[in-house]
């Protein structure tokens, strides 16, 4: 059976792009931002803490979020064009024709995001005095749902698509050709999701007995195990990494699976040792 659908959305929302250029992305973007808020919270709650300072936590969130995943495509993948044409990093134009013109922030890097969402947690905690590992996990618990409706906004662009198949399901991106492709997007969606859940189950049933930290280096390991094997059916993004044996989200994926790994390593040791 073919399963084979074509995809020609437009990405603008068509009643009020007259007035302005919202995209489906941008709203998916902050729905998944706002979920995420909201899980954050309710885990604040079953915890039994006050919730006075979230609502900055989250501002930190929010502006750590789109500045560091900005400068990270800037950095990571277009070092060239960005570092000559500093401006277009930190503002949504661009030069197009000799004119300046608006285009949204195009480009944005989750490895980047991620880097600045840890800085922004742990200036929250050293400023308000609070817990980086336990700040740490009730926000990774609630990162891959975000995720999940980013790449569902990657989707609707049109954007970060997967390598052409031969096989009986696949999207034709009538945007970029006519090929029938591996919605990568859409991959990288519903394992997001299902990390969500996993993890939510995991709180409810380990949480209280695993020493704080561990459920951060869990959720970057399996977001970022997952975001390297997705990345073999994806194109690559930018033209450098072609005949590179692994692109430059798989390569910013190793260190963080690592680094996050030995988190995990550490936090269950300290629990064996504190019951010995």
């Amino acid at each position: 059976m073919d399963l084979t659908f074509v995809w020609d959305v437009n990405p603008e929302i068509p009643f009020l792009c007259n007035y302005v250029p919202i995209r489906y992305y941008g709203i998916l973007f902050t729905t998944g931002l706002i979920l995420g808020y909201f899980v954050v919270r309710k885990l604040y709650q079953i915890e039994g803490l006050k919730v006075e300072h979230l609502d900055v936590l989250t501002n930190y969130i929010f502006i750590a979020t789109i500045v560091g995943a900005r400068l990270g495509h800037c950095l990571f993948y277009e070092p060239n064009y960005y570092l000559s044409h500093p401006l277009e990093m930190i503002l949504p134009i661009k030069w197009i024709g000799g004119e300046l013109t608006f285009v949204g922030y195009q480009g944005l890097a989750s490895h980047g995001g991620t880097i600045g969402v840890f800085i922004a947690i742990v200036l929250f905690c050293w400023r308000y005095k609070k817990s980086v590992w336990s700040t740490l996990d009730k926000i990774a618990i609630a990162a891959p749902l975000t995720g999940c409706f980013i790449r569902l906004g990657n989707f609707m662009n049109s954007e970060i698509i997967g390598v052409q198949t031969n096989a009986d399901w696949g999207v034709i991106f009538q945007k970029v050709d006519s090929a029938s492709r591996h919605p990568a997007q859409l991959y990288e969606a519903f394992v997001y999701l299902i990390i969500f859940i996993g993890l939510v189950s995991f709180y409810r049933k380990y949480g209280q007995n695993k020493a704080s930290g561990f459920i951060f280096g869990l959720s970057l390991v399996l977001i970022f195990t997952a975001r390297f094997f997705i990345e073999f059916v994806k194109i690559n993004q930018v033209s450098f990494e072609q005949g590179m044996p692994l692109n430059m989200g798989q390569i910013l994926s190793i260190p963080i699976v690592l680094l996050c790994g030995l988190v995990m390593y550490w936090k269950n040791r300290a629990i064996k040792v504190g019951m010995l």
